[in-house]
């Protein structure tokens, strides 16, 4: 049989789910590539990747994937690595710069702006440059690493998972890893993957290993030490609990309701394997 293979998104909050992919022996199981949420989503669209972490938006327009279960990049207070970057108040925003890497902070944007903050808007994908993207538009979404490094007293920001959260006191869900089931008939029947990826999780989060964690971020995303740690460990929550569930499907109502995603499938996930008994 042959390895089945990992899209993974190159950004810091995925660190703690690579752990043991990157550190450890079950790596060698996997073909592992990284890259932007966007493209994670369209190698599992297009059968180039069996398992991605993918995009919550993306679930609504891939047919035939299961969700792997209690894993996930979630925010239950502001997340800091999602935002709209503005040169003016969030009522005279009339044209919006999206962060072409996005797809579900871009759908999540366009959800605020229809119930909460209306107003006719445009938006326009294009590539993460905060500078070119202003030039040519009143606000621009960041995702990810580049929206950490924005100087918040250059702009009027506004953390989208923050506005979420205050506008229906549910946690928001920007991430779940799931795989292509009919990839799972190629999967070595000794592969438990539910199991395998909560642990990589698990191990990813103890403490000694945040710390290596952060010791070799700093140095690539010009954050301290200390601010990795605390928005890994305060920001990401990586957990898809009863909460995160209750909120991602809210936003799949909501995205429907409001036109930017079409009707999503009921989350459906993969089996838990039980032992087998001798």
């Amino acid at each position: 049989m042959r390895r089945l293979r990992i899209s993974a998104i190159s950004y810091l909050n995925t660190a703690p789910l690579m752990w043991d992919f990157e550190h450890g022996s079950i790596g060698r199981e996997f073909e592992i590539s990284y890259t932007s949420p966007s493209q994670c989503a369209a190698a599992l669209r297009e059968g180039s990747a069996d398992i991605g972490i993918i995009p919550a938006a993306a679930y609504a327009t891939i047919p035939n994937l299961s969700i792997l279960p209690s894993v996930a990049i979630a925010s239950r207070c502001a997340v800091r690595s999602i935002l709209l970057v503005s040169k003016t108040p969030l009522e005279k925003i009339r044209s919006v710069a999206l962060d072409n890497s996005s797809l579900t902070s871009a759908a999540l944007l366009k959800v605020l702006f229809a119930k909460w903050w209306p107003g006719k808007r445009t938006f326009n994908d294009m590539v993460p440059d905060l500078e070119r993207m202003l030039s040519h538009h009143d606000a621009a979404l960041l995702i990810g690493d580049p929206a950490l490094k924005v100087d918040r007293s250059r702009y009027v920001t506004y953390d989208l998972a923050e506005e979420w959260i205050r506008f229906t006191g549910k946690p928001f869900v920007f991430a779940f890893w799931a795989v292509r089931q009919a990839a799972l008939k190629d999967a070595p029947l000794s592969l438990d993957l539910t199991t395998i990826f909560q642990e990589s999780r698990d191990h990813g989060l103890e403490t000694h290993r945040l710390d290596q964690i952060a010791r070799e971020w700093s140095p690539r995303t010009g954050l301290s030490e200390a601010g990795i740690k605390d928005y890994l460990t305060t920001n990401i929550h990586y957990y898809l609990d009863q909460g995160c569930l209750d909120g991602l499907n809210l936003f799949y109502s909501y995205a429907r309701e409001c036109h930017v995603l079409p009707d999503c499938p009921a989350l459906q996930f993969l089996e838990i394997a039980k032992p087998i008994a001798g």
